[in-house]
């Protein structure tokens, strides 16, 4: 396609100049640390986001570790390590790379217009996840957990179009949040870690399906290669468009080897960090006092282990404060999708 015939946003896009660049530790390391660090990832770590019992920890820590680190690996070098090369050699944006493999008019629709309405999908998801941690603090109804659901939606999109600037300012502190309370669970639970025995843990999952609903007990735990395929669905799953987006983390990266080190710390070990992390509350939990819990961020899990139930819904509500920068972020990407691709459109309807 000639230039004369380009849409504005290609022919005026400019590429970031290295004086705008910084150190991987400075951007991209921190950034998608803090993507791991959110509760949503951790919190289902243990169960993979299946209804197997004993999740991925079925076949016992070591080989739950072993598609933890596996998948992290893939997902630097498979989901990231590309688009973040892209963008550092070219300093261009997503949405102009990706016109280089769809053209001006797949680009237009895929990494441009979809990317922004796959914002949506995961504010719809934060919210979702908020609504269970702060449900409890209201009753924990499901009437509850809907209002909240939509007030932050609703609230995470107004503050990402008008005030994005003021949560920016304090989003670098919160990961710092969620980080402590990972400690604060692991020392409660360490002592009971070299107890754990996957065996009882599987069977414990086994006969609270059967109490629940009729027949389940007959799902048996996962096989090696069962739980390792597990953790790549779930961690690559949560994990891939955020590597696509690691063409824009990529502009702001001087050389190669910022760009694999930012993955390296940021996505590779915070993977393994947080998600080792509750892999070892979830067993040190069941070993210490068979308490089976495949949620690690639940309330009433985290009030179990600390003694008090009051603690366990702060910390869900300390959880869900964390939580609102991402939300706010998601509706901000949504908004800069939309208004490059669809610019005659006032943010306020299409966001």
């Amino acid at each position: 396609m000639s230039n004369g015939t380009l849409p504005d946003y290609l022919k005026l896009a400019q590429p970031n100049s290295m004086e705008n660049r910084a150190p991987w530790y400075k951007n991209t390391a921190p950034t998608y640390a803090g993507i791991f660090l959110w509760f949503v990832f951790w919190s289902q770590m243990a169960s993979g986001g299946s209804g197997a019992p004993g999740g991925v920890l079925g076949q016992g820590l070591g080989v739950a570790f072993i598609g933890l680190i596996i998948s992290a690996l893939l997902c630097h070098f498979l989901f990231y390590l590309v688009p973040g090369l892209l963008g550092m050699k070219t300093g261009l944006p997503l949405y102009i790379v990706g016109t280089s493999t769809y053209g001006a008019q797949g680009g237009f629709l895929m990494p441009g217009f979809i990317m922004g309405i796959l914002q949506f999908g995961w504010l719809g998801v934060n919210a979702y996840f908020v609504s269970l941690a702060l449900a409890p603090l209201f009753g924990g109804s499901p009437a509850a957990e809907k209002v909240i659901a939509i007030l932050w939606a609703a609230l995470a999109a107004f503050v990402g179009l008008k005030g994005i600037q003021y949560v920016a300012k304090v989003a670098t502190f919160l990961p710092l949040i969620p980080l402590a309370i990972l400690l604060l669970m692991l020392t409660k639970t360490i002592g009971g870690i070299g107890e754990f025995d996957a065996g009882k843990f599987v069977a414990e999952g086994k006969l609270l399906a059967a109490n629940a609903t009729e027949g389940v007990s007959e799902v048996a735990g996962l096989s090696v290669f069962g739980v390792i395929a597990l953790c790549i669905t779930y961690i690559v799953g949560f994990f891939a468009t955020a590597g696509a987006a690691g063409v824009d983390f990529g502009t702001n990266s001087k050389n190669e080897k910022d760009v694999q080190m930012g993955g390296l710390v940021g996505i590779t070990l915070a993977t393994i960090v947080a998600g080792g992390a509750a892999l070892l509350i979830a067993a040190g939990a069941f070993g210490a006092g068979g308490k089976y819990a495949l949620n690690t961020a639940d309330p009433g899990f985290m009030g179990t282990l600390m003694g008090s139930e009051g603690t366990g819904k702060t910390m869900a509500l300390l959880l869900a404060l964390a939580a609102f920068p991402p939300a706010c972020f998601s509706s901000f990407i949504a908004a800069n999708c939309f208004k490059t691709t669809l610019p005659k459109v006032n943010p306020f309807i299409s966001v």
